[in-house]
């Protein structure tokens, strides 16, 4: 989806996007288009919830922002299909999807990516802090911070994908300007030096923290909703990092390879809401369990009994 994936531009004109590979399999796009729908579908009424009908906590806080971002990047990624796939079968001759389509799409596309990411890793970092030093942790954390912090991830997420797609425009990424050589590193860097790892200690953290409650009265809804989603989001985004830096230093050839892993993306965007009514849902007692007291019992049940922290104070 990347304009600055192509390497082979139209030198007489320069918004025509020759060399992007626009549908790799019709097939496979108008499947991606479904899953899109359910996603978003999905990820609407976990925000719903969590804005209007469940108890606000700093979690639910964090979870409604990686809502939004993951509902405006399936919705951008739908347009781009619905445009792809119209075009492809030709239901409107004659038109030709140019460069100024893809940039306007890479404008709001690697933002949201970006903060998202930053989001995710803001949780699994909070919670991981607030099971370490569940003390310090509750008497010295202010009250405004889950806001002040998802304000500023998002900030830093704009910024960087912003960055990502005007610094490094089709001609800096194809000549390897300096300036898109300390992006695509600082990217790459953000990505796999720091959020990686800060994911992976944290999940740790929690992994070892719920094998120590096994068997007690409380399930870790939570830790287990964490640590999936940081694992899906392992395995189907940090990849598009890596391969995008692989092909910008050509060590990998094929810029194919970055629109497939985008195809991972929008799994990750998909899986997200279903991972938290599943695991309310699976936790609950009862035979019978609403979309509400699926998410009341994953955010917010086991943070007021925990006691670990005082993860149900107001954010």
């Amino acid at each position: 989806m990347n304009v600055t994936g192509g390497n082979t531009t139209d030198k007489k004109n320069p918004w025509t996007c020759v060399g992007v590979p626009e549908l790799l399999l019709p097939a496979v796009d108008v499947v991606f288009l479904g899953i899109c729908i359910l996603g978003l579908l999905g990820n609407i009424i976990v925000f719903w919830n969590l804005c209007f009908r469940i108890r606000r906590n700093k979690y639910t806080v964090y979870i409604a922002n990686l809502c939004v971002a993951d509902t405006l990047l399936l919705t951008v990624v739908m347009f781009t299909l619905v445009v792809q796939i119209s075009n492809f079968f030709g239901l409107h001759p004659g038109s030709k999807v140019t460069c100024p389509f893809y940039v306007f799409v890479d404008t709001l596309y690697y933002p949201l990516v970006y903060s998202g990411k930053n989001i995710l890793t803001a949780i699994s970092v909070e919670r991981c802090i607030s099971v370490l030093f569940p003390i310090w942790y509750r008497t010295r954390r202010p009250k405004k911070f889950t806001t002040m912090t998802c304000a500023v991830l998002w900030f830093l997420g704009i910024l960087e994908g912003l960055l990502d797609v005007f610094v490094c425009d089709p001609e800096a990424y194809t000549s390897h300007q300096l300036q898109c050589v300390m992006t695509e590193v600082m990217i790459f860097v953000s990505a796999i030096g720091i959020c990686l790892p800060l994911m992976v200690i944290s999940s740790a953290a929690l992994l070892h923290k719920i094998r120590r409650t096994v068997g007690q009265q409380y399930s870790p809804k939570l830790y287990i909703i964490i640590i999936i989603a940081v694992v899906v989001f392992i395995l189907s985004v940090l990849p598009l990092n890596i391969i995008r830096f692989l092909v910008f230093y050509n060590v990998l050839k094929t810029v194919k390879l970055v629109f497939i892993s985008q195809y991972w993306l929008v799994t990750n965007c998909f899986i997200n809401p279903y991972i938290y009514f599943i695991v309310g849902k699976i936790c609950n007692r009862t035979t019978c369990c609403s979309i509400k007291d699926s998410l009341q019992r994953a955010f917010v049940v086991e943070t007021d009994t925990s006691p670990f922290s005082s993860e149900g104070q107001q954010a």
